[in-house]
């Protein structure tokens, strides 16, 4: 479903290493650490200055109050009241400032952790213990990949996604109504679990005329993996149809022919089939009804008008 690309947010150099590639791992579940003893001390100092900034402000809070008193005896002047005013108002910022810091340092402290964003599987530790890391390097630290169901995508032509919605009347009600997918392996396996087509491109393709569609399939079992191909079957259904025999019709070029039965005569007979073939029947659509006499076997010996006993 994804496959995310694991940075570090801080540089250092690798510390441990808790994964190994292939392990299965959990969201938030620790996959490396980066020397911590630098982002450790930055936040003690952090904390200190924190510490610093709230007393620096308890001073000026009270030199603040102590002037405002004085100035209501007219003991010193407006000029003293707005000067302490200010150093009160700037403690106060430097304090927020130093909390920001603080925050900035126990963030960078906890980047030393680098923790797994989803659950998935780890692909491979291009870097081990004692490798030197940092957040513009080119490669990532390694690769987790949210297996557990699998994106499978693939094209059908305009044909086809034409025929899909007539054949459900809308696109949207044949992602509803359709029945669930196979999938084919590399190896020409079937795989064990159904998939369903989620979404189905609006857009198509100029250059190579088709769209893009979506399925998804569950991976209990990890068979598959990221990167992998295969092919997608999708069954189609068809009711109260007629099926004929592939042997009893002639190709030619894109028509097909049959020879119907009439008054003991073959007579040919053009009919439309469907996009379906398995290699044995054709699903008629038009040109044949119930009740219909036609050559079953060895069409493309007959002739018109040939005498069928």
């Amino acid at each position: 479903m994804q496959d995310i690309d694991i940075y570090p947010q801080v540089a250092g150099y690798i510390e441990k290493l808790n994964v190994s590639e292939g392990d299965i791992v959990r969201k938030g579940e620790i996959l490396f650490v980066i020397d911590q003893v630098p982002y450790k001390a930055a936040l003690q100092t952090a904390i200190a200055n924190v510490e610093a900034a709230q007393a620096n402000l308890a001073t000026a809070e009270l030199t603040y109050k102590s002037t405002q008193e004085l100035y209501a005896k007219k003991v010193v002047s407006s000029f003293n009241l707005q000067t302490t005013e200010n150093a009160y108002l700037t403690a106060k910022a430097q304090l927020s400032q130093a909390k920001a810091q603080e925050v900035n340092a126990r963030n960078d402290l906890s980047y030393t952790e680098v923790k797994s964003p989803s659950d998935g599987v780890v692909g491979m530790l291009p870097y081990r213990v004692g490798t030197l890391v940092s957040s513009n390097m080119p490669q990532p630290l390694t690769t987790v990949s949210d297996n557990s169901n699998m994106y499978v995508y693939f094209s059908m032509t305009e044909n086809q996604f034409l025929s899909l919605a007539r054949q459900y009347g809308t696109i949207e009600k044949a992602l509803q109504d359709m029945p669930p997918i196979q999938l084919q392996l590399n190896d020409d396996s079937i795989y064990d679990e159904p998939g369903k087509i989620e979404s189905i491109s609006g857009v198509i393709d100029k250059e190579t005329g088709t769209v893009g569609v979506r399925a998804v399939f569950p991976n209990a079992s990890r068979l598959l993996h990221s990167g992998a191909s295969g092919k997608v079957l999708i069954p189609s259904s068809y009711k109260q149809c007629i099926l004929i025999p592939q042997g009893a019709t002639i190709k030619l070029q894109d028509k097909i022919l049959v020879y119907k039965v009439v008054d003991g005569k073959a007579v040919s007979t053009l009919i439309k089939v469907a996009p379906v073939d398995d290699g044995k029947e054709y699903i008629v659509l038009d040109g044949l009804k119930a009740g219909d006499e036609i050559v079953a076997e060895g069409a493309g010996m007959v002739r018109e008008g040939t005498q069928v006993k």
